[in-house]
């Protein structure tokens, strides 16, 4: 991933994220996803049941320890993402830095990972990692029976792109200040999104390096998609994650082969596309065959991106393509809003 050039003071020397730590209660099962994602396993911790998944820049860990907080955090929310770091200049410094800020520290755990951390969306784990600090964690707790190399066939997934939180009401807030205060993450883009029977509110945050980007979602009714996820999920938590392709209609195709079962979008969705993106230049009938949503137009560039089903509990991914365009697809949300609310009528949530 390219370091982009801070947009504005960043006191956190914040650079990107690092990795995602998942868990479930059947690992095996987040082995065999990503498998077909094109994530391997190329690592083992020496001591402790963590496996390291890798593709590029993007760096899936799967924690299987029975007991610690990985464990107990596992058995209340079932299939999770149950820590997540960011890569900045001095993990040490950033560190002090949140706490300082008001950030809440952790007990030690012995399923933990040698790194600095505090607590993040839903009681998950946020670590801080620089690099040398994440290359000695590799080199001395790791081993590595597949060396990472940089992959550039077609397709290729490339480094995460954002991970979206799902938060119960006044949780917004509170994690916009959370962001905003200890790593001076600003507010880009806010919906307010409002389907036949259900809404929701979401604030979308950036951090100084332009690398971070961390949507904040909050349900407006008792009924609505963020309403079941905090059910299903038992609290709020990460709802998706979003990875970067170079060539999106490659990534799709590959992972259709896989086995990967994607959120379907109307036939409709792609009759309109050339009068909402005048002059977009994408195949419309290549989008329509798989189902890839397209935003932008005009001087903003343009985003591709699809959405998986729910594959970890309540959990799906984004294969997101930027060409040019800093957004989140803001002109296909009321679409997927709607999409999901369709199914919840269909299956009788509302």
């Amino acid at each position: 991933m390219s370091i982009k050039q801070n947009q504005w003071e960043n006191p956190a020397g914040t650079r990107g994220f690092g990795f995602i730590e998942f868990s479930a209660p059947e690992p095996e099962e987040l082995k065999s996803l990503f498998d077909r994602m094109g994530l391997p396993e190329v690592a083992k911790h020496k001591q402790k049941a963590i496996s390291i998944h890798q593709q590029n820049n993007i760096y899936f860990l799967i924690n299987s320890e029975k007991s610690g907080f990985v464990s107990d955090f596992t058995s209340a929310h079932g299939p999770c993402v149950c820590s997540y770091s960011f890569e900045v200049e001095n993990a040490v410094e950033a560190y002090q830095l949140a706490l300082s800020k008001g950030a809440k520290a952790v007990k030690e755990s012995e399923d933990a990972l040698a790194l600095p951390v505090v607590e993040g969306v839903g009681g998950a784990r946020l670590y801080f990692q620089d690099a040398a600090m994440f290359s000695a964690l590799l080199r001395s707790e790791f081993d590595y029976f597949v060396e990472p190399v940089a992959i550039d066939s077609e397709g290729a997934l490339h480094f995460i792109d954002h991970i979206t939180h799902n938060v119960a009401v006044g949780g917004m807030d509170y994690w916009s200040r959370f962001y905003g205060d200890i790593f001076n993450f600003r507010e880009i883009r806010y919906f307010n999104i409002e389907g036949k029977k259900t809404g929701l509110v979401s604030r979308a945050l950036t951090s100084p390096c332009g690398n971070i980007r961390i949507p904040i979602n909050e349900s407006s009714d008792d009924k609505s998609q963020i309403a079941e996820f905090l059910e299903q999920y038992h609290g709020d938590g990460v709802q998706h994650i979003a990875l970067c392709s170079t060539d999106l209609y490659r990534t799709v195709d590959n992972l259709k082969r896989n086995g990967l079962v994607f959120q379907d979008t109307i036939d409709a969705y792609y009759d309109l596309v050339d009068k909402r993106l005048p002059n977009h230049g994408e195949d419309v009938e290549a989008l329509r065959g798989r189902k890839i949503l397209i935003d932008g137009g005009d001087d903003e560039g343009l985003l591709l991106q699809i959405f998986s089903g729910n594959v970890i509990g309540p959990i799906f991914f984004e294969f997101i393509q930027r060409k040019g365009n800093k957004g989140f697809g803001e002109g296909n949300f009321q679409a997927l809003f709607e999409s999901i609310e369709l199914d919840q009528i269909r299956r009788g949530v509302i």
